[in-house]
């Protein structure tokens, strides 16, 4: 197998998550789902800069990944990338050590409606930076009004 290939195939592991990207419905939904169940195991016991650390190689490697993803589907932002579910999500429970099972499923809820719906400014970056940067940075900014929100329902309970 060339070495193209093998690469390709890394990539398009990396921005599919795997079979999550795969599955035949909701991709998006099942990455971020597959997200948020290994936070609690993978993420947040983290330290704070340790965190923020792997959040920007997420970026980094997501980038890349979704870029290749783009060229060998032949089109932009394919429903089966979902690293960047990943990304938001885990951006969205940044600010957090430790939530209650109800509280990630709130940071959840909170996580795809914004990227469902892409209020502005999450449509804006999504039409304006294209490739693999922009399929990643469309979730960076939807997981703002995510984690605001689920910080006020965790400081309000």
């Amino acid at each position: 197998m060339p070495m193209t290939a093998i690469i390709d195939r890394i990539a398009s592991s990396i921005a599919t998550l795997g079979p999550f990207g795969l599955l035949p419905k909701a991709p998006g939904t099942w990455g971020s789902l597959a997200a948020v169940l290994a936070a609690p195991w993978l993420f947040m016991p983290l330290s704070f800069p340790l965190r923020v650390l792997v959040l920007a190689g997420v970026l980094v490697v997501g980038t890349w990944a979704a870029a290749r993803a783009e060229r060998r589907f032949g089109r932009k932002d394919p429903g089966c990338v979902v690293v960047d579910e990943l990304l938001g999500q885990w951006l969205t429970l940044l600010p957090f050590a430790v939530l209650t099972p109800l509280q990630l499923a709130a940071g959840f809820v909170f996580f795809r409606v914004a990227d469902i719906l892409k209020p502005w400014p999450v449509r804006a970056v999504e039409r304006r930076v294209p490739g693999g940067l922009g399929v990643m940075l469309d979730d960076v900014v939807a997981a703002a009004p995510a984690a605001a929100l689920l910080w006020l329902v965790v400081t309000l309970t």
